[in-house]
């Protein structure tokens, strides 16, 4: 609940908002409702959701990544948003490998998928570093989106490590 207005912040940029599929988000208090039904539910829910990434060297909120339980899919889905002024440097690639090292073990996944919009080279990239794999396209929020998915003996843990 600490992060709210970072993640306000975060969701006001257009860059960013562009490729949630939703638009952003419209209010604080709508971010809040979130943060505690969405985030922290599934984590009541599933034992696992969304985390603040920082900055080791400041504790500075740039953005969130984690894993998240889609219901409707009945799928395990690996998510990410950093502000749009920490792109490109590798800290969406670091934050996802470390989340997958531990979720697939801990959690027992067998797979675990990502929906990214076909114009987010961006976050295609990442996808393609950690070795996730295109497997087709689905609607997500009214929006064609890819469906990439990484499977339990994804190229390795110890190749996305080097």
């Amino acid at each position: 609940m600490d992060d709210i207005e970072a993640s306000w912040q975060m969701n006001l940029d257009e860059a960013v908002s562009r490729y949630t599929g939703d638009g952003g988000v419209v209010s604080r208090e709508e971010l809040e409702r979130r943060i505690k039904e969405d985030v922290l539910g599934n984590y009541q829910r599933v034992g696992y959701g969304r985390m603040a990434v920082v900055l080791k060297e400041t504790g500075i909120f740039i953005g969130f990544a984690g894993l998240k339980y889609l219901e409707d899919l009945g799928e395990t889905d690996l998510g990410y948003r950093l502000m749009s002024t920490h792109w490109g440097q590798g800290y969406a690639t670091e934050a996802c490998r470390a989340i997958l090292e531990d979720g697939f073990p801990r959690w027992k996944l067998e797979s675990v998928i990502a929906l990214v919009l076909p114009e987010n080279v961006g976050s295609v990239r990442v996808l393609d570093k950690l070795g996730f794999e295109r497997e087709g396209e689905v609607l997500e929020e009214g929006l064609l989106a890819y469906l990439y998915r990484l499977g339990r003996s994804f190229r390795g843990i110890e190749e996305i490590r080097n």
